[in-house]
């Protein structure tokens, strides 16, 4: 952590709101990205966001300053995304018609994503069939993929992240690329 991030939190550790309103514009990017890979769905990464940063505040006190602001913060985060996705619902064909309505499918049901043509020009093919079947990994997996090769983190900050064991770390990007290379493999 550099020394201006450093200042920042131990100012909000100290009270200063202006500094916490520092802290969160530094880390609400970020923390949105990883929200969005692991849940998918916008409106749920917008809260992890909101939710992340409520329990940074109410927890400053509880920060330990020998360790990256940066580990805690996304540890705060992924946990709070790995209990979303382990609170979901079985999902369902979205092929099947629903019951009472003739002719409506799950398709219909699905809420706009307000994605814009431009967004649809940047992400290519390729990018769009590693993005769902990293989606498709269990929530165990999918995290440890999501910090490894979407955040671009190190075992050992992915260790401390999720308070693992790095030999855990690494059986777990293990299998990850497995069932990635297996689900890809199916679709080439």
């Amino acid at each position: 952590m550099d020394t201006f991030e450093k200042r920042l939190v131990k100012l909000a550790r100290s009270g200063d709101t202006r500094a916490f309103a520092e802290v969160v514009e530094l880390y609400k990017d970020k923390i949105f990205h990883l929200a969005y890979r692991m849940l998918s769905n916008r409106h749920e990464a917008e809260d992890v966001v909101q939710d992340t940063f409520l329990r940074v505040y109410r927890n400053l006190d509880r920060y330990d300053a020998n360790q990256k602001f940066s580990t805690w913060i996304y540890r705060i985060a992924t946990n709070l995304c790995i209990d979303r996705l382990r609170k979901r619902k079985p999902v369902y064909s979205l092929d099947a018609e629903m019951n009472d309505q003739e002719g409506v499918d799950g398709y219909s049901m699905i809420p706009s994503d307000d994605r814009t043509p431009e967004t649809y020009l940047l992400v290519s093919e390729t990018q769009r069939m590693i993005h769902e079947a990293i989606d498709s990994l269990p929530a165990k997996y999918k995290s440890v993929m999501i910090l490894r090769y979407l955040q671009d983190m190190s075992l050992q900050e992915i260790s401390d992240v999720l308070d693992m064991p790095v030999t855990t770390i690494k059986t777990r990007v293990h299998r990850g690329r497995e069932f990635l290379r297996k689900k890809l493999e199916r679709k080439i």
